[in-house]
This record gives C-alpha cells, sequence and structure tokens, in this order.
C-alpha cells in the first residue's frame, strides 16, 4: 500500500481488497436472516412541557423585532434637528464596564 508521502508526491494510491467474512459468521448471518421482526418499531417524540413553553417563547420573540423602532426615529430625528447630546462620562462609564464584561468571558 502506498504511504501518504507517495500520495503527495502524486503517484497513485494502491489498495488491496480482502474478504473479512468468515464461515462461523456466514452461517450467523444466514440464521439471523430467517428471522423476521413480527411488528416494525415506530420511532416517536414528545417534548417536555418546558420545551413546548421554549418553543412558544422563540416564536414570540421571532415575531417581534429586535430593536424599538420609535426610539430609533426619535434619536434619528434628535441628531438630524442638532438637538441630541452626549455625556461623555457616562458613555465612558459604559465603555469601561463593556469592556470588564469582555473581559470576564
Amino acid at each position: 500500500m502506498a504511504g501518504i508521502d507517495n500520495i503527495r508526491s502524486g503517484h497513485t494510491l494502491t489498495t488491496t481488497t480482502r474478504s473479512t467474512a468468515r464461515s462461523s459468521d456466514s452461517s450467523a448471518s444466514s440464521a439471523a436472516s430467517t428471522v423476521k421482526p413480527t411488528s416494525t418499531p415506530q420511532d416517536a417524540v414528545s417534548l417536555s412541557s418546558a420545551g413546548k413553553a421554549v418553543g412558544e417563547m422563540h416564536n414570540q420573540m421571532v415575531s417581534q423585532p429586535s430593536f424599538d423602532q420609535a426610539k430609533v426615529a426619535a434619536i434619528k430625528e434628535a441628531i438630524a434637528n442638532g438637538s441630541y447630546t452626549v455625556d461623555p462620562e457616562k458613555l465612558a462609564d459604559n465603555m469601561i464596564k463593556f469592556e470588564q464584561e469582555l473581559g470576564g468571558l
């Protein structure tokens, strides 16, 4: 059989096949093939009440917007007319808090 170095260098891979069946295995498999199950088992899935509740919450969250559109519109308007102000200390505190939360991961 060719080694991996030969495969990388462009040589073809030669493989051999061999029979893995033994005489005792073949007789056992032929005996097993004559036994047939009387009924086909059916797979079933059931969700707990907690699982169903999580599914319902997911559906509710999907139906709602991920942000407050009215608040975004008000901020855009305030920026456009120049009345939006930024508190630099509050912004800095929030940036530090955010960095600390990231560092805690």
